[in-house]
């Protein structure tokens, strides 16, 4: 396929929906675009009406542009990651996989203007932790819930307020940044370094202030990042966990039990904030990402090191430490509800504990002077006696 076949397509397929965050090509299904969470069919000027294996092979050896490293790892591990750019157009983080003998694609388009955290209307707790001095910060989720737009947007507020020298590690590289105040040096997985961990590694004989590690994914990297924090540098990354105390427990345990005590006592020093984010479809179309927010106290320093007990555990830390600017997925739920973002449904759906959600949207309701309940018509029987037992 040439390329200009490729980019006439990845154009057509874009200006189907004005709210498109990917580009999905599936053998079987015609082009299809994410918007809004949901995926939708494009009809394109193709000889087929459905993808066809040659077809999706070609958009995949297009892409990747006849680059030796990414067929290797393609043919070895079963997929490849790398970014493209469309000329005159967005750029894309772009995944090849193979799926019972033929080839996938799916490709997340990235923004080109970097976000700010008033862009973003994220909490003023964003720009606190874009202060901090050392140590490490976790942010969760899913992919596709937006962690690498808020890290960007954090970054930037480190690059227009500090002298600093900030150096990321990506897979890809998705928001490049202009030196402003900061001084920035990007480096991409496969290009730049070969393994997170290595890479990490390097970072720290490259006397860097902040480092952003693009995701935490084996025990390697999380012993030299904890270092990084240890010795004065603030680190920023990702895990694909569901929460706050997920984040915690799935970094114990990548350790065994003899070295359990010892990562506890390092995890509670090093650790600064945990953010877990996710995307809940508004009831006016579109998405709106709520956020839990933990930040390290006592409290939870407590917890991470003798682990979590009754009334110690990280929900309930988070749920009552609004005064430390902390919240649960269940509170923002909450507060979205109130201002008529989202419907009840989908807070419920979206639940960690659909009994706080039930019981902080009733209360909503009834401040709104609404029904809390579908049972109507209960009265006391007032004619109703009981006949006496037979005692015997």
């Amino acid at each position: 396929m040439k390329q200009a076949d490729l980019d006439r397509i990845l154009a057509g397929m874009l200006s189907a929906h004005p709210r498109i965050s990917d580009l999905n090509f599936t053998v079987g299904r015609p082009c299809q675009v994410a918007a809004d969470g949901k995926l939708q069919p494009v009809a394109m000027d193709l000889a087929t009406s459905h993808l066809i294996p040659f077809q999706t092979e070609q958009l995949a050896l297009a892409l990747m542009n006849d680059d030796r490293r990414l067929l290797a790892d393609l043919f070895r591990h079963g997929s490849c990651d790398f970014s493209y750019d469309l000329p005159g157009g967005p750029r894309f983080r772009v995944n090849v996989f193979s799926q019972r003998g033929v080839y996938s694609i799916v490709m997340r388009k990235l923004e080109s203007k970097i976000p700010t955290v008033e862009d973003l209307k994220l909490p003023d707790c964003f720009k606190a932790m874009a202060k901090e001095k050392n140590g490490i910060i976790f942010f969760t989720g899913a992919t596709g819930t937006g962690k690498t737009t808020s890290l960007a947007a954090i970054l930037d507020e480190v690059n227009r307020t500090e002298q600093l020298h900030v150096i990321t590690l990506e897979d890809p590289i998705e928001f490049v940044h202009s030196h402003k105040k900061a001084t920035f040096n990007q480096r991409e997985l496969g290009k730049d370094f070969d393994a997170f961990a290595g890479g990490l590694r390097a970072a720290l004989r490259q006397a860097p202030h902040v480092i952003l590690v693009g995701e935490i994914r084996d025990r390697e990297t999380v012993d030299v990042a904890l270092n990084a924090a240890e010795t004065g540098h603030l680190v920023f990354s990702t895990l694909h966990t569901t929460s706050a105390g997920h984040t915690i427990n799935r970094i114990l345990g990548m350790y065994s039990t003899e070295e359990e005590r010892q990562v506890r006592s390092r995890l509670a020093d090093s650790l600064r904030w945990v953010v877990g984010q996710r995307l809940l479809p508004k009831i006016k179309g579109g998405r709106v990402a709520i956020f839990e927010i933990m930040q390290n106290n006592i409290r939870v320093k407590d917890s991470i090191i003798n682990g979590e007990s009754e009334g110690k555990t990280f929900y309930e830390i988070i749920e009552s430490g609004q005064a430390y600017n902390m919240r649960t997925f269940d509170q923002h739920i909450v507060r979205l509800f109130e201002q008529g973002l989202i419907d009840e449904e989908t807070s419920l759906a979206y639940a960690s504990s659909r009994a706080s959600v039930r019981q902080g949207i009733d209360q909503v309701k009834s401040r709104r002077g609404e029904k809390t309940s579908d049972i109507d018509g209960l009265s006391i029987d007032a004619d109703w006696e009981e006949e006496p037992k037979d005692l015997f």
